[in-house]
């Protein structure tokens, strides 16, 4: 979407275009957070693993 905003779910940390996360279903957003991971393949990834992302997509690391 051309000139949306990115926001992070507080709950999940997933990086979202809207008002709703469309991973764990929360409104509770901000626009405040640093870090990246990108997960391409949760099922293959030691790091989504580590962290418990099962779905692939942008995360914040911290927020």
């Amino acid at each position: 979407m051309p000139g949306a905003k990115e926001k992070v779910c507080r709950v999940c940390k997933r990086i979202v275009v809207g008002n709703e996360c469309d991973n764990c279903g929360s409104t509770n957003l901000t626009i405040r957070s640093s870090g990246l991971i990108i997960v391409v393949d949760p099922e293959k990834s030691e790091i989504a693993k580590e962290l418990g992302l099962k779905k692939a997509g942008a995360y914040a690391t911290k927020i």
